[in-house]
């Protein structure tokens, strides 16, 4: 197990002074999304502002993204831009763990997600401070299910065909959302058997994850359609992706922010619980005005002449 015995008493005493992630793994009451800013120790993560040096400098992005209004960070120490090259264990665990430490330390109300597939990377990170885990493998590593059970830790599973190394090379499916939801259906099933409860488990279409633009417009158009049942959320991972580019023809990852903005609007009509985003300030004050117009706009309607 990776929560030896002598751990025990230590992530025990850790996990009572850590925030509660339960309803943060839930929209809003209101409908509204979580907020989950994007954190990569990398030096080469396809949106290049996302990216972060050191520690000091994820501390202080850390802290402005949650003064934007951040409810978790995901911090990950490994790009899986299409064509990446995996890194070791060791790598990755090097360039995650004291950014995690450091920033549980600063924010220690901050709910913190480790973007990983390793399992061993996984356990070493909450036992360094994070709270859940984000797997866009869906438990490609056969230990990862005993970490989440050993530890207790919420979970994404992220749907892909193929590996960031050949994914985007040819994607094909036949019916798009039946397919990803019964792969995602069948990860979560591994879980649910295990005696993971429902309400701890998320679900990610992995958009531009071994998806063409078409793919990826019918998963979005799908929304819960894809969630194996009631009790499981849903995360949109759209940001500055590559749809934008072939959607609108923006090539350059700064220009599509607007593309971004405009898909994270219609999640609240799509049942999404979690939106994972590059830009948290510019997606708070999104949803802070749409709840606005919401609840407190008058509707304006039109006479039978147009006036």
């Amino acid at each position: 197990m990776y929560a030896s015995r002598s751990h025990h008493k230590a992530i025990v005493a850790r996990v009572s002074q850590m925030p509660d992630w339960r309803p943060m793994l839930k929209s809003r009451s209101n409908g509204i999304p979580r907020i989950m800013g994007v954190l990569n120790v990398t030096p080469d993560s396809f949106h290049i502002n996302s990216r972060v040096k050191n520690s000091k400098d994820a501390i202080s992005r850390a802290l402005e993204m949650y003064k934007d209004g951040a409810d978790w960070i995901d911090i990950g120490g490994e790009s899986t831009r299409p064509g990446a090259q995996r890194v070791s264990s060791d790598e990755e665990l090097d360039r995650v763990i004291p950014t995690i430490k450091s920033i549980r330390d600063r924010i220690p109300d901050l709910c913190i997600s480790i973007d990983t597939s390793k399992a061993i990377v996984a356990a070493k990170a909450i036992e360094a401070g994070a709270d859940m885990i984000n797997d866009i493998s869906s438990l490609s590593d056969p230990e990862m299910g005993k970490v989440i059970m050993d530890y207790g830790s919420p979970v994404c599973l992220m749907h892909m065909q193929g590996i960031p190394e050949n994914m985007q090379n040819n994607p094909n499916y036949v019916n798009t959302v039946n397919e990803v939801r019964d792969e995602l259906s069948t990860s979560v099933n591994k879980l649910l058997n295990m005696g993971v409860n429902s309400e701890s488990i998320i679900v990610d279409p992995g958009i531009g994850f071994g998806k063409n633009l078409n793919h990826n417009i019918e998963l979005l158009i799908a929304g819960r359609e894809i969630v194996p049942n009631d009790n499981i959320s849903l995360l949109w991972g759209v940001s500055r992706k590559s749809i934008f580019r072939e959607l609108l023809g923006r090539d350059n990852t700064d220009d599509r922010l607007p593309g971004t903005l405009g898909v994270a609007a219609i999640s609240i009509n799509k049942g999404v619980d979690i939106v994972r985003v590059h830009d948290v300030q510019e997606h708070s004050d999104l949803f802070k005005t749409m709840h606005s117009l919401m609840n407190k706009g008058n509707v304006v309607k039109r006479s039978a002449n147009g006036k």
